[in-house]
C-alpha cells in the first residue's frame, strides 16, 4: 500500500520560467515515511505516484503591480503611458504603492524624454509636457484597460477610482474548469500560465486497477507572475558620448579589436536568507527564481571574461558551469578553504573566473589560499603570539588568477601574432576580500598579499593585467589606497589596527603595478548632455568613484571594482550605473528585478601598443 502524506511547494508564488518542484511525503507499506519518487516502474506493493499540474481557466486576464508582482494591478500611471514606457512599468496595486514609488516614476519620465528629445537644450526641461504630481497621474484598471472613473479628493487632487479584481481564492466560483498542463512533482510556468492559478494534485495509484487508492492531495499557488525584467543597462563610450546606446548582443566585441571584463558578485545562496533580506519577498530570494535572474542578466552583457564572486560550490557544478557553457563560456573555480554543512552537504562559496572560448584559451591557473600565506606568516612570529596570529587571520578567503590567450578573432591579437607568435597574452586576478569591517589589518593583508603574489607574475611576463572583485573595502580605505596610488600613507588611520604588527613598517605596503580603476573613468569625462551629467551624479567627485556598488536596507557603499594595468590598457566604455531612487523603490539590494545585493560592473577595454625593445 502506497499513500500520499503530504504535499509542500517552496513558494505559493509561481514566477514564469522558474521550476515549480513539490515536496512530497508519502508512507509506503511497511508504515515508513520517504520523499522518494514511486514511478510505475518501481513501483511498491503495486502501487505508484501519480502527480499532475493543472491550471484554473479564466475569462479575466489579471495584470499585476510593478513593485508587487504578487498583487493583482488596480492602478496605472498615465504619464508612463505618455512616455510609451512598457505597460508592465506603469501598474500598480494600491494609491499608496504609487505615491511611494513616484521618485523612480520620475526618473523614468525623464530618460524616456531625454530620449526623444536628443540635443534638447540643458535650460530646457523634459517635463515641459508631463505632469510631476503623481495625485494627478493615476487611473484605474478594468479587465481591459479600458476608461475610468474620477472623484476629486478635498485637496483638488484627481484619483482615479481602483476597481475590485478578484483574488486567488475569491476567484474559484462553480463552473471553473481546471486544465491539465503538466505531469510530475516538477512543473515550470509559461507566459500562457500568467494570471492564472495553478494546482498540483499527487494521489497513490493501484496499478492493477489504475484507479486512485486513496483521495487525491492537492496544493494551490497564487496566480503566476511574469518574471520582472528590470531595465536594460547601456554600455556607455567613456571618450564621447555620441555612440552611446544598448549593450548589443550579437556580435559587437568581435568586430571591434576590443574585449570586455565583467565583475559581479552573485550573492551566495547561503546569504540570500530572508533574516539577512527582510525587504526582499521570499519568493524572489527563493534559488529557483535568482539562478534564473542572474543568468539572463549576465548573458545579456556578453562580457569576454566574467569575474564571479559567491559562486556557491555546487551551484558551480550544477548551474554556472553547465549553463554558462551553452552560451560558449569555460570556466574555472576556486572555493574557499571552510565549508559550511547545509543539512544535505557540505558547500561554501568562492571565486568563478569564465571566459568565451571563441576569444581566449587557458594558459594557466594560480590558486591563491588566504590561509596558507597566513600559515606561512605565523611561522616567523614568536610561539605566544603565533596563536593569536592565526586566529585573526585565518578567514578562508581566497583568489583566482588566470593567465589568458587571444584567439585569432575580432583584431585583439599582439602584433606578434602577426609575425606567427603566439597571440595577446591578459592576466585576470579575482578574488573576494574579507568582509569584518572591524579587521581592516585583516582585509590590507590580503590584499598587499594578493599584488605581491601578481607583482612576480609580472616580472616573469609583461602581459596587460585585470585587477577584480569585491574587496569589501570603500573608497579612501587603506586596501583601495594601495590598490590605486601603490602605497598607504604612514598616517591612514587603519594602519592604525595592526594587533599582529604585520602593517609594519608601512614602507613595505606597496607595489610596483599602474593599477587604475575603471570606473574612474566616468569621472574624468569632459562631455556635455544629459548621460554625461547622469553619470556624473551616480560618481563621488572626491574619491571618482561610484557612489555604490553595495545597496541594501542598512548600507550603501562602493565595494567592487575592476583595477586594470594603465600602461597597457585603456577603457573604451563602461557599463551604466544605477539609480539610488530606482533600488530603493524596493528598499535595497536583492530585490525581485535585480538578484544579488551588488550590482554588475563591466568594462571594455583595448590593449595599448607596446614598445618592442
Amino acid at each position: 500500500m502506497l499513500s500520499v502524506v503530504r504535499v509542500h511547494l517552496p513558494t505559493d508564488i509561481p514566477i514564469v520560467g522558474c521550476e515549480l518542484s513539490a515536496y512530497v511525503l508519502l508512507r509506503r507499506g511497511d508504515s515508513s515515511l520517504s520523499p522518494e519518487d514511486v514511478t510505475e516502474a518501481s513501483s511498491t506493493d503495486g502501487y505508484f505516484l501519480q502527480c499532475r499540474w493543472f491550471r484554473l481557466q479564466s475569462e479575466q486576464k489579471v495584470l499585476v503591480c510593478c513593485i508587487h508582482p504578487s498583487e493583482p494591478a488596480t492602478l496605472q500611471c498615465v504619464q508612463c503611458i505618455k512616455a510609451k514606457l512598457a505597460q508592465s512599468k506603469s501598474l500598480h496595486c494600491t494609491q499608496k504603492c504609487f505615491i511611494d514609488s513616484w521618485r523612480h516614476h520620475v526618473i523614468m519620465h525623464q530618460e524616456a524624454a531625454d530620449k526623444r528629445e536628443n540635443g534638447v537644450e540643458e535650460d530646457e526641461s523634459p517635463f515641459n509636457s508631463f505632469n510631476t504630481n503623481p495625485a494627478k497621474t493615476l487611473r484605474s484598471l478594468d479587465g481591459s484597460l479600458g476608461g475610468a472613473a474620477t472623484h476629486a479628493h478635498s485637496n483638488g487632487s484627481v484619483f482615479s477610482s481602483p476597481v475590485r479584481m478578484a483574488s486567488h481564492n475569491q476567484s474559484q466560483e462553480a463552473g471553473d474548469v481546471w486544465c491539465e498542463v503538466g505531469q510530475g512533482k516538477t512543473y515550470t510556468p509559461t507566459t500562457e500560465d500568467i494570471g492564472h492559478i495553478l494546482k498540483i494534485e499527487c494521489v497513490a495509484i493501484d496499478g492493477s486497477t489504475g484507479r486512485p487508492a486513496a483521495p487525491a492531495h492537492q496544493r494551490q499557488t497564487s496566480r503566476v507572475i511574469p518574471a520582472p525584467s528590470p531595465t536594460p543597462r547601456r554600455l556607455l563610450t567613456v571618450n564621447s558620448m555620441d555612440g552611446m546606446g544598448p549593450v548589443e548582443t550579437d556580435g559587437r566585441t568581435a568586430s571591434s579589436g576590443t574585449f570586455t571584463v565583467m565583475s559581479y558578485n552573485v550573492l551566495s545562496d547561503l546569504y540570500a536568507t530572508s533574516e539577512q533580506y527582510s525587504y526582499c519577498p521570499p519568493w524572489a530570494l527563493a534559488w529557483t527564481y535568482r539562478r534564473q535572474n542572474l543568468l539572463r542578466e549576465i548573458v545579456a552583457y556578453r562580457a569576454d571574461i566574467l569575474c564571479l564572486q559567491e559562486v556557491q560550490s555546487d551551484h558551480y557544478e550544477d548551474f554556472y558551469a553547465p549553463e554558462l557553457e551553452k552560451h560558449g563560456y569555460t570556466g574555472v573555480y576556486k572555493k574557499k578553504t571552510g565549508e559550511v554543512y547545509t543539512g544535505g552537504s557540505y558547500v561554501i562559496d568562492g571565486c568563478a573566473t569564465f571566459f568565451r572560448r571563441d576569444r581566449f584559451s587557458l594558459v594557466k591557473k594560480y590558486e591563491v589560499e588566504f590561509n596558507k600565506a597566513a600559515q606561512s606568516l605565523s611561522e616567523a612570529l614568536l610561539p605566544t603570539t603565533k596563536k593569536a596570529a592565526l586566529t585573526r587571520l585565518l578567514k578562508d578567503n581566497v583568489a583566482l588568477i588566470v593567465v589568458l590567450e587571444a584567439r585569432d578573432t575580432g583584431g585583439f591579437m599582439d602584433s606578434q601574432a602577426a609575425s606567427g607568435k603566439r597571440g595577446q597574452l591578459l592576466c585576470v586576478a579575482n578574488t573576494h576580500i574579507h568582509a569584518n569591517q572591524e579587521l581592516k589589518d585583516v582585509k590590507l593583508w590580503q590584499v598587499h598579499t594578493l599584488l605581491k603574489g601578481l607583482e612576480k607574475i609580472a616580472a616573469s611576463a609583461d602581459i596587460p593585467m585585470l585587477v577584480a572583485g569585491d574587496f569589501n573595502s570603500v573608497p579612501g580605505s587603506a586596501p583601495h589606497c594601495l590598490l590605486s596610488t601603490g602605497r598607504v600613507d604612514p598616517a591612514h588611520p587603519d594602519l592604525q589596527v595592526d594587533p599582529l604588527n604585520i602593517l609594519r613598517p608601512p614602507s613595505k605596503l606597496c607595489h610596483s603595478l599602474p593599477l587604475v580603476s575603471a570606473y574612474s573613468s566616468f569621472g574624468r569625462m569632459n562631455g556635455i548632455g544629459p548621460a554625461v551629467d547622469k553619470q556624473r551624479r551616480r560618481m563621488d567627485p572626491t574619491t571618482i568613484e561610484p557612489h555604490f556598488t553595495n545597496c541594501t536596507r542598512d548600507f550603501l557603499g562602493t565595494l567592487d571594482y575592476i583595477f586594470y594595468t594603465a600602461d597597457s590598457l585603456t577603457v573604451e566604455s563602461l557599463l551604466e550605473l544605477l539609480d539610488e531612487d530606482s533600488l530603493r523603490k524596493d528598499t535595497g539590494l536583492p530585490s525581485p528585478e535585480w538578484s544579488s545585493d551588488h550590482i554588475a560592473l563591466l568594462a571594455e577595454f583595448r590593449c595599448k601598443p607596446r614598445v618592442r625593445r
